[in-house]
């Protein structure tokens, strides 16, 4: 497509103009990095699969990434204890539901959380979508060769062919998230939401 490249360079813009606005610092409470807010956005031709993660819910039921397949795929890496998830979580969850029934699956990445904390913040936060457990950090490391999510949170897209396209540290807001998924959906000739 002719307009691609103009339409990444435009999403490029305004991701960079909203981050200089609200730039975060980096934090080391709790014994975790939070993300610097950096947004990397991979072109086509750069992208890797992505690892299929397997594992279980919050409520032990099997959860699989490649269940997902054909769809654009939000994996973001949460725990309960962490402020900048906290903080995410309304804008993930209202892109989440914008998104629903258009070929976009949104699923949470608890991480060193316990079972009972995880499901108090699904419930304080309202999050309608399935998380993996990953209290290990094993998911996580499966995507070493792509973008790994670096920092708590971290946002993770992946494209509809399966690919690795772009990853977030850091707190994001639905503007960003917005501009994250848009292209995906352009790109396959689905229409945005």
């Amino acid at each position: 497509m002719r307009s691609l490249p103009r339409l990444t360079l435009t999403v490029a813009l305004v991701l960079s103009l909203g981050l200089a606005a609200c730039s975060t610092a980096p934090s080391t409470d709790a014994g975790f990095v939070s993300g610097d807010g950096s947004i990397t956005i991979l072109n086509p031709d750069q992208r890797l699969l992505a690892p299929n993660a397997t594992g279980v819910d919050l409520d032990g039921a099997p959860l699989e990434l490649a269940d997902f397949a054909g769809q654009v795929v939000v994996l973001n890496v949460w725990a309960s204890w962490c402020a900048p998830c906290r903080a995410e979580a309304g804008a993930l969850e209202e892109v989440a539901v914008q998104f629903a029934g258009q070929g976009v699956q949104f699923l949470g990445l608890n991480t060193r959380d316990s079972n009972a904390a995880a499901q108090a913040f699904i419930r304080n936060y309202g999050v309608t979508y399935p998380s993996f457990v990953d209290t290990d950090g094993r998911i996580q490391l499966l995507f070493n060769d792509s973008l790994p999510p670096q920092a708590i949170p971290s946002t993770i897209v992946i494209d509809q062919q399966g690919r690795v396209a772009a990853r977030a540290l850091g707190v994001v807001t639905a503007p960003t998230l917005r501009a994250m998924i848009e292209p995906l959906l352009v790109e396959s000739g689905t229409p945005d939401g």
